[in-house]
């Protein structure tokens, strides 16, 4: 944790929680105001109110995204207040962070429809009868045009190119989209609306957390606290968690599949995941990768606890074993899983049924185009025998269908 100061005194009534609080973030500031709110709460038998928004630009999570949620979930088991905004309104300007240029807009039809198992699989993490959810149209849809000239007079044009991104795309002579500027005032009203003591956010969100402490100043408001948070780096061990780059782990994915994945984690990303993904405490997140280096630990065995704990946490400890179980079982004894799904499928009246679809009909892909993209890349076999023709027509009968490493399934086409 970085602040910006040295470090600064923590009395010990609130050692333990400044130490749970803090582990794991890049930026607590100011760090003494963030004390200073501990100690207040305490004194005066309240929770903080700590904010975070996200917006339903897609319709799945992944373990990245389950960072910020599992720091929420930390401050939700000490007492205090999560406030989760659904940004349904930012999702319609469109947030350009760490894009190289302008992201447009998404419809309200698309963000209704993204929305739909959002807040499902946030609850996978937090409490949902503790957590209060507000969406921000809430408040902007009844803004009048007045209203957001007065908010956009809040903040300068030479202040808003200080942002990264915009200011290497104004250097660069791409264009900046004025709604683009608007983006991080919204962000940052949505804190003076409900009153944010802290907003956390990943590195990438640090300026627009700063523009809400501005504009809770202005409305002489205390302005919030900010935390940041790392970004976690997926599976390939260079880039940040990403579903576009195939380096992800996604939340609501089949047990043997997070689990296996989670084995091909690279043995230096491993202190993140312990310390990110799954919330242990620093101190002994650094203990359990020390081990692993010295010897007294194997590396695989300590991926394997940070899989079975993953599974754990999405689907139970029982389908964190059984996960393990059949890792085990697949990669070790060379052995098919214990339990194969049977899916029945009906060809209506064909006969036959096109490999793609018939993937994607089994739910073993999402789209048709990802289930070309698999069996293109030698990730689908029938049977035993590897499949490399997306629009080969499959007859009627009995087939062991295989989707990747880890996804099995008996497939009756009649």
């Amino acid at each position: 944790m970085t602040t910006e100061t040295e470090p600064i005194p923590i009395p010990d009534s609130i050692r333990e929680e400044w130490e749970i609080l803090t582990s794991g973030t890049v930026d607590v500031l100011p760090a003494e105001q963030f004390r200073d709110r501990l100690l207040d709460a305490r004194a005066q038998n309240r929770p903080i109110r700590i904010k975070l928004g996200a917006d339903p630009t897609a319709p799945d999570l992944h373990v990245g995204h389950s960072v910020q949620l599992n720091k929420l979930k930390q401050f939700q088991d000490l007492g205090h207040q999560v406030v989760f905004i659904l940004g349904d309104f930012t999702a319609s300007i469109g947030d350009p962070t760490g894009k190289n240029e302008t992201r447009p807009p998404l419809s309200w039809e698309a963000i209704e429809e993204n929305a739909k198992t959002y807040l499902d699989q946030i609850f996978m993490i937090l409490d949902r009868d503790k957590t209060e959810v507000v969406r921000n149209s809430t408040w902007f849809n009844k803004m009048n045009f007045t209203e957001v000239i007065k908010l956009a007079s809040r903040y300068t044009v030479a202040r808003m190119l200080e942002r990264d991104d915009f200011a290497k795309r104004y250097a660069d002579q791409r264009p900046i989209h004025v709604h683009e500027f608007l983006y991080p005032l919204v962000q940052g009203w949505d804190s003076v609306e409900v009153r944010a003591d802290i907003e956390l956010g990943g590195t990438d969100q640090k300026f627009n957390l700063l523009v809400g402490r501005e504009l809770m100043r202005e409305m002489d408001m205390a302005p919030q606290c900010i935390m940041t948070l790392p970004l976690l780096v997926g599976l390939d061990g260079v880039n940040k968690m990403s579903k576009s780059l195939g380096n992800y782990i996604g939340l609501t994915e089949p047990p043997d599949e997070i689990f296996g994945k989670t084995m091909s984690v690279p043995d230096e990303m491993m202190r993140d995941y312990l310390v990110l993904a799954l919330g242990y405490k620093e101190k002994v997140a650094n203990g359990l990768v020390a081990d692993a280096a010295n010897g007294k630990l194997h590396p695989r065995d300590l991926k394997a606890r940070i899989g079975r704990e993953l599974v754990a946490r999405y689907h139970g400890e029982a389908a964190g074993r059984a996960a393990q179980e059949n890792f085990d079982r697949m990669f070790r004894e060379k052995e098919l899983p214990a339990e194969i799904e049977t899916t029945a499928l009906d060809s209506a009246g064909a006969g036959k049924m096109a490999l793609a679809k018939l993937i994607v009909a089994a739910g073993m892909a999402p789209s048709n185009s990802e289930a070309r993209r698999l069996i293109e890349q030698g990730g689908v076999s029938l049977n035993g025998e590897r499949a490399a023709d997306p629009r080969a027509e499959i007859a009627a009968g009995e087939y062991l269908l295989k989707v990747g490493k880890r996804q099995f399934k008996r497939i009756q086409l009649t």
